[in-house]
Protein backbone atom coordinates (compact mmCIF):
# COMPACT_ATOMS: atom_id res chain seq x y z
CA UNK A 1 0.00 0.00 0.00
CA UNK A 2 2.27 2.85 -1.39
CA UNK A 3 -0.89 5.69 -0.85
CA UNK A 4 -4.23 6.57 -1.03
CA UNK A 5 -6.36 4.47 -3.91
CA UNK A 6 -8.36 7.00 -5.64
CA UNK A 7 -12.12 7.62 -3.66
CA UNK A 8 -9.96 6.84 0.16
CA UNK A 9 -11.36 9.02 2.87
CA UNK A 10 -8.53 11.09 4.34
CA UNK A 11 -8.00 11.64 8.07
CA UNK A 12 -9.78 14.81 9.51
CA UNK A 13 -8.21 14.17 12.80
CA UNK A 14 -5.89 11.83 14.70
CA UNK A 15 -5.26 12.01 17.93
CA UNK A 16 -2.75 9.73 19.94
CA UNK A 17 -4.56 8.45 23.80
CA UNK A 18 -1.39 7.46 25.89
CA UNK A 19 -3.11 6.49 28.81
CA UNK A 20 -5.77 4.23 26.85
CA UNK A 21 -3.15 3.17 24.18
CA UNK A 22 -5.01 3.87 21.63
CA UNK A 23 -5.06 6.22 18.17
CA UNK A 24 -8.03 7.70 17.01
CA UNK A 25 -8.87 8.44 13.83
CA UNK A 26 -11.62 10.65 12.26
CA UNK A 27 -12.12 10.32 8.40
CA UNK A 28 -13.53 12.61 5.95
CA UNK A 29 -16.52 10.09 5.18
CA UNK A 30 -17.39 10.45 8.55
CA UNK A 31 -15.74 7.11 10.04
CA UNK A 32 -14.38 7.50 13.19
CA UNK A 33 -11.68 4.51 14.35
CA UNK A 34 -10.13 3.86 18.17
CA UNK A 35 -7.36 1.91 16.86
CA UNK A 36 -5.32 0.02 20.03
CA UNK A 37 -1.68 0.42 19.79
CA UNK A 38 -1.10 -3.39 19.73
CA UNK A 39 -3.31 -3.83 17.05
CA UNK A 40 -1.35 -1.22 15.12
CA UNK A 41 1.99 -3.38 15.81
CA UNK A 42 0.68 -6.61 15.12
CA UNK A 43 -0.26 -5.82 11.70
CA UNK A 44 2.27 -3.33 10.98
CA UNK A 45 3.01 -3.18 7.20
CA UNK A 46 6.58 -3.93 7.49
CA UNK A 47 8.34 -6.06 5.83
CA UNK A 48 9.71 -7.15 9.78
CA UNK A 49 5.78 -7.96 10.41
CA UNK A 50 4.67 -9.03 7.40
CA UNK A 51 7.32 -10.78 5.66
CA UNK A 52 8.61 -10.24 2.20
CA UNK A 53 5.40 -12.52 0.19
CA UNK A 54 2.31 -14.23 1.42
CA UNK A 55 3.32 -17.11 4.10
CA UNK A 56 6.79 -15.29 5.49
CA UNK A 57 4.28 -13.47 7.91
CA UNK A 58 6.03 -13.18 11.41
CA UNK A 59 3.15 -13.75 14.28
CA UNK A 60 3.26 -10.86 16.82
CA UNK A 61 3.34 -12.00 21.06
CA UNK A 62 3.68 -10.04 23.46
CA UNK A 63 2.09 -6.28 22.18
CA UNK A 64 -0.34 -5.96 24.79
CA UNK A 65 1.51 -3.41 26.52
CA UNK A 66 3.26 -1.67 23.75
CA UNK A 67 3.20 2.36 23.24
CA UNK A 68 3.74 4.96 20.47
CA UNK A 69 6.84 6.69 21.48
CA UNK A 70 6.16 9.16 18.35
CA UNK A 71 3.62 9.53 15.13
CA UNK A 72 5.56 11.15 11.97
CA UNK A 73 3.99 11.88 9.35
CA UNK A 74 4.72 10.98 5.85
CA UNK A 75 4.24 13.03 3.12
CA UNK A 76 0.12 13.40 2.60
CA UNK A 77 -0.41 10.05 2.89
CA UNK A 78 0.94 8.16 5.54
CA UNK A 79 2.32 8.36 9.18
CA UNK A 80 5.15 6.32 10.16
CA UNK A 81 4.80 5.29 14.25
CA UNK A 82 7.37 4.69 16.63
CA UNK A 83 6.85 1.79 18.96
CA UNK A 84 7.98 1.76 22.72
CA UNK A 85 9.36 -2.13 21.38
CA UNK A 86 11.64 -0.24 19.26
CA UNK A 87 9.40 -1.31 15.83
CA UNK A 88 9.35 1.99 13.99
CA UNK A 89 9.77 0.84 9.79
CA UNK A 90 5.68 0.38 9.36
CA UNK A 91 4.24 3.61 7.04
CA UNK A 92 0.72 3.18 8.03
CA UNK A 93 -1.04 4.94 4.82
CA UNK A 94 -4.40 6.41 4.80
CA UNK A 95 -6.17 3.70 3.32
CA UNK A 96 -4.47 1.14 5.61
CA UNK A 97 -5.33 2.84 8.71
CA UNK A 98 -9.21 2.89 7.35
CA UNK A 99 -8.79 -1.00 6.96
CA UNK A 100 -7.26 -1.54 10.50
CA UNK A 101 -10.42 0.48 11.91
CA UNK A 102 -13.47 -1.07 9.64
CA UNK A 103 -11.65 -4.25 9.91
CA UNK A 104 -10.53 -4.62 13.40
CA UNK A 105 -13.06 -7.48 14.60
CA UNK A 106 -12.23 -9.46 11.57
CA UNK A 107 -8.10 -8.88 12.53
CA UNK A 108 -8.48 -9.70 16.47
CA UNK A 109 -10.63 -12.92 15.82
CA UNK A 110 -7.57 -13.95 12.73
CA UNK A 111 -4.79 -13.19 15.43
CA UNK A 112 -6.57 -15.15 17.95
CA UNK A 113 -7.27 -17.68 15.63
CA UNK A 114 -3.01 -17.56 14.87
CA UNK A 115 -2.47 -18.05 18.14
CA UNK A 116 -4.57 -20.89 18.84
CA UNK A 117 -2.98 -22.36 15.69
CA UNK A 118 0.65 -21.82 16.21
CA UNK A 119 0.34 -22.37 19.77
CA UNK A 120 0.80 -18.87 20.78
CA UNK A 121 -0.40 -17.12 24.00
CA UNK A 122 -0.97 -13.21 22.95
CA UNK A 123 1.57 -11.98 25.87
CA UNK A 124 4.21 -14.31 25.28
CA UNK A 125 7.71 -12.54 24.68
CA UNK A 126 8.82 -12.92 21.11
CA UNK A 127 10.92 -16.12 20.12
CA UNK A 128 14.06 -14.97 19.20
CA UNK A 129 14.46 -14.63 15.43
CA UNK A 130 16.68 -17.25 13.94
CA UNK A 131 17.50 -16.44 10.65
CA UNK A 132 13.98 -14.91 9.74
CA UNK A 133 14.41 -11.39 9.75
CA UNK A 134 14.89 -9.14 6.91
CA UNK A 135 18.45 -8.93 5.64
CA UNK A 136 18.64 -5.38 4.70
CA UNK A 137 19.46 -4.30 8.40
Amino acid sequence: MAGLQAGTPTPTEITVHGQSRTLEVAFSDGASFTLPFELMRVYSPSAEVQGHGPGQEVLQTGKREVTLLELEPIGNYAVKPVFSDGHDSGIFSWDYLYFLGAEQARLWADYTQRLEAAGMQRDAPMPAAGGQGCSSH
